[in-house]
């Protein structure tokens, strides 16, 4: 133990002492968070629109005000004519307009249906899609409220929607927790899959041949210190998300670190398996770009498995990756304890001990 102790301070030592190194363990994770966390999001806000009132009367301006006073939505022209519709649009001044038939009035008071026309661009087709479902729901409070206070009867169908686990809908409470299985993922890779290959690239590897350490030693003490970073990285994550996003931890705390560990565990497996093969450091950070990249396409963080080919869907079962997202996702938000995440559990532990043996079996070759 105390020569597996030693090598591991030397890995550390070695890690903290590069500048290179130690910016790249540090600064990209915590960049990525800020820069996921703020931009990377499905809500709208400030969506540019104008407004072509044809009615000019009291019941369309009550209907524009409520559109006015969304925190959604920001008015950024103004239209008077048909034609400046189309020049609106083409210079993308606004995403959409908002036209009130001259008609609207007369319709909503004489108790028939009142149009309202709304123009969107549709070079960006899902954010206008997006913007047209706020202002339909808009469109639907209005009516509800019209019907109500002129004592008219129940609308024929109406929605009404109820949220579970997320009940303002933030997409950011989806996305930061799946960062942090992200970048817990690139981190422990990027250190365990460029170990070996900087030790033979700077000709110290010999040197650590004739040393008392034998072939379990050498790789303990390589896995090591990629797990104590992995966990110390997916700790500032998770208390970022808590503290700094406001996203809610309902679950096990237990539970949610026991998924931390059997991930890193067969990231480091992988990330030793790359490093056993590569002669170089860049063979090294090209191995694992070759894994990484499928690995989070792959893994339900942006697109739904179930909407995957069956062929993929089967892949994905050999990526540690998808089951840690479910494991973070659950605890975070579900508020799911140690045995419900048990089928997520075992086969992160099955993934880390092939890949670890494998490894294991490469480096013993690789050295003899």
């Amino acid at each position: 133990m105390s020569r597996i102790a030693a090598l591991i301070v030397k890995e550390f030592l070695t890690l903290l002492k590069d500048p290179k190194s130690r910016t790249v363990i540090i600064v990209p994770p915590l960049v990525q968070l800020f820069v996921f966390g703020y931009a990377a999001t499905f809500d709208l806000n400030n969506i540019p629109f104008a407004v072509y009132d044809e009615c000019a009367s009291a019941e369309s301006r009550l209907l524009l005000a409520r559109l006015r006073g969304s925190p959604n939505f920001r008015e950024t022209a103004a239209v008077t004519s048909e034609s400046q519709i189309v020049e609106t649009i083409e210079r993308r001044e606004a995403l959409l307009v908002v036209r009130v038939g001259p008609r609207f009035a007369r319709d909503l008071l004489g108790g028939r249906t009142a149009s309202v026309q709304v123009i969107l661009d549709g070079r960006e087709s899902n954010t206008a899609m997006l913007a047209f479902g706020y202002v339909q729901s808009i469109v639907d409070q209005f009516n509800a409220e019209w019907a109500a206070e002129r004592g008219g009867g129940a609308l024929p169908a109406q929605l009404q929607l109820r949220a579970w686990f997320n009940p303002n809908q933030l997409s950011r409470w989806f996305i930061i927790p799946g960062i942090a299985g992200l970048l817990t993922l690139v981190v422990t890779i990027l250190v365990t899959g460029l170990s070996v290959a900087r030790e033979r690239e700077q000709g110290t590897f010999d040197q650590l041949l004739v040393t008392p350490l034998g072939p379990l030693d050498i790789l303990i003490g390589k896995s090591l210190p990629g797990f104590i970073i992995g966990l110390g990285e997916a700790s500032v994550i998770v208390v970022m998300a808590v503290l700094w996003f406001r996203i809610p931890l309902l679950g096990s705390l237990p539970a949610l670190y026991a998924g931390i560990v059997l991930f890193l565990f067969s990231a480091i497996g992988v990330g030793l398996m790359i490093s056993s093969l590569a002669v170089t450091q860049q063979q090294g950070l090209l191995g694992a770009f070759l894994f990484l990249v499928p690995a989070v396409i792959l893994s339900g963080f942006s697109t739904p498995i179930a909407n995957m080919p069956p062929v993929l869907q089967k892949i994905t079962m050999v990526n540690p990756l998808r089951y840690f997202l479910v494991v973070l996702r659950r605890v975070f938000l579900e508020g799911a304890n140690f045995s419900l995440l048990i089928d997520q559990f075992w086969p992160m532990a099955v993934i880390g001990f092939v890949t670890l043996s494998l490894a294991a079996a490469l480096f013993r070759r690789r050295m003899y």
